[in-house]
């Protein structure tokens, strides 16, 4: 069975994104993305990998992405309809009737069903991008094996927390964290005990 990781970048107070969807604020340089760029460069939009000169680098840790629709609209106003072409990208959203791009499979249906049926298919893991809507639903039902969480050294005050919703108190086991000198704390989490 794939895990699926819940890899995020929030602030100190549990922002992932202000309001309007945009990460002012958050780190973007030094040693931090240099790792960021060797352990997860298939995480970094396609348009990026290439000013990084890793478009070619091979997938660390994900072969699938999963994104709700916010979070997705925020790459589509940018222009990037088919931000992770080296992945399996699929967007999750009810209220879509068709994906803006023939490379994002859309799925408005049964999400909990099918983020179970993919869990079951041979691969490396599932990363789950965002957003908070739907990491909610997910952790509620008990799929979220791993949450990795870059913690950027600012209070935010409001925005999209990193969970919109309740979820039940969860055990969460560290499995690794380093601190960079730009203040980003990278944490890792398996989830329960």
């Amino acid at each position: 069975m794939r895990d699926l990781t819940y890899y995020v970048a929030c602030s100190v107070d549990g922002f992932i994104a202000h309001n309007d969807g945009s990460h002012q604020g958050f780190a973007q340089n030094g040693d931090y993305l240099a790792d960021l760029a060797a352990d997860f460069p298939e995480t970094f939009p396609a348009h990026f990998r290439e000013s990084l000169g890793i478009a070619s680098a091979e997938n660390q840790q994900f072969d699938t992405v999963l994104m709700g629709r916010k979070t997705y609209e925020i790459g589509l106003k940018a222009g990037m309809s088919n931000p992770y072409p080296h992945l399996k990208q699929y967007l999750l959203s009810r209220s879509l009737d068709q994906s803006p791009d023939q490379a994002v499979e859309l799925i408005s249906g049964d999400v909990i069903a099918k983020v179970k049926q993919l869990k079951e298919e041979p691969g490396k893991g599932i990363w789950l991008c965002g957003g908070s809507l739907l990491a909610t639903a997910l952790f509620t039902e008990q799929l979220i094996d791993h949450l990795i969480l870059k913690i950027n050294p600012f209070l935010m005050g409001s925005g999209i927390p990193l969970l919109s919703g309740v979820v039940k108190q969860t055990p969460l086991v560290l499995t690794d964290q380093k601190t960079y000198k730009n203040g980003v704390s990278q944490i890792h989490y398996r989830v329960g005990s």
